[in-house]
C-alpha cells in the first residue's frame, strides 16, 4: 500500500514532468475526481499549465502549476501507483496489482512532445481535488519535532497506534510504519497515547525518525524488519515469541506481547 515512502518515491518520479506543457487530461472515472472536480473543470484548469514544483505532505502528493493555476492534489489510497513515462515510482506495492492494466489509470496528463503522467488504481481508492486544505494535516512525519510528537500525544487516552495514524495529527504513518516503528521502540500499540513517559516520547521520536529513513532507503514500507512475520504463526525477530493480532484503530495490528508494553 502506498505509505509516506512510497508516496516519496512518487514524488520524486513526478519531478521529472516538471516543466511540460499539459496539452491533454484523461479523466475517464468521475468517481475519482473529488470534492466537486469534474473532468472539463480539471481540463479547462491546466491544459496548456505546466507542472512547477512537486511537495508532499504524509501520504499527500502535490503538484503545483504554472501561472494561478490550480494545486493538484494526489491521494492514493490503498493500490494507487504513479507513473512518468510508463516508469513506476516503486517497484513492489502490497496489496495492490503491478500489472501492467491501462483501463485501471484514472487520470492521465499528457505532455507536448509525448509522454504523460498518470494515477493508476485498481481499487479505485485514492482520487485527485484542486487546492487541497493542507491546513487539516498533522506536521509531515519526516519532519516531526520532539515538541511536536510530545504534542500529538498529550492526554490522549486513544490507542496509541491509532494516535500516530491520524493525520489531523502526524500525517504519513501508515499501517506498515507504524507497526515497525512501535515493534522498534518495544511500545505496545494498544497503550493509552497520553501514558508514555518523557523517556518513552524521546524514544519514539528517534525511533519514528531511524524508521522512515530506514523505509526510504530500503525501497518502501513493506522492507520493515517486522514485515516478513507479521503472519499466523509469525515470530518476533527480536525474542521469537509468537506475535498478537489484534485490530486497533480499525487497523490490522501485529506487535510483539513481550518486549513492546
Amino acid at each position: 500500500m502506498p505509505e509516506l515512502a512510497e508516496v516519496e518515491y512518487y514524488r520524486r518520479l513526478a519531478d521529472t514532468a516538471l516543466g511540460r506543457e499539459i496539452t491533454k487530461v484523461s479523466a475517464p472515472d468521475p468517481w475519482f475526481l473529488k470534492a466537486g472536480l469534474t473532468a472539463r473543470a480539471l481540463r479547462t484548469a491546466v491544459v496548456g499549465r505546466s507542472f512547477t514544483a512537486t511537495r508532499r505532505i504524509g501520504k499527500l502528493l502535490l503538484l503545483d502549476t504554472s501561472g494561478d493555476g490550480p494545486v493538484v492534489g494526489l491521494r492514493f489510497g490503498m493500490t494507487g501507483v504513479l507513473l512518468v513515462d510508463g516508469g513506476r515510482g516503486v517497484d513492489e506495492l502490497l496489496y495492490s496489482s503491478m500489472r501492467d492494466e491501462p483501463a485501471w489509470d484514472r487520470v492521465t496528463f499528457h505532455f507536448a512532445g509525448g509522454g504523460d503522467l498518470r494515477v493508476r488504481d485498481p481499487r479505485r481508492l485514492g482520487g485527485v481535488l484542486f487546492d487541497p486544505d493542507e491546513a487539516r494535516l498533522g506536521v509531515d512525519a519526516q519532519a516531526l519535532t520532539l515538541a511536536d510528537l510530545r504534542a500529538a500525544l498529550a492526554k490522549s487516552r486513544a490507542p496509541l497506534k491509532a494516535r500516530l495514524m491520524d493525520q489531523a495529527r502526524v500525517a504519513g504513518v501508515g499501517n506498515l510504519a507504524a507497526d515497525e516503528l512501535l515493534w522498534r521502540a518495544g511500545l505496545d500499540p494498544a497503550r493509552e497515547a497520553g501514558s508514555l513517559d518523557a523517556a518513552e516520547v524521546r524514544k519514539l521520536h528517534r525511533t519514528l525518525l531511524r524508521t522512515f529513513e530506514d523505509l526510504l532507503s530500503g525501497g518502501g514500507s513493506h522492507t520493515g524488519r517486522l514485515q516478513a512475520h507479521r503472519v499466523p504463526g509469525g515470530r518476533c525477530p527480536r525474542d521469537g515469541a509468537e506475535l498478537i493480532r489484534r485490530t486497533i484503530g480499525g487497523r490490522t495490528t501485529w506487535s510483539c506481547p513481550d518486549h513492546q508494553r
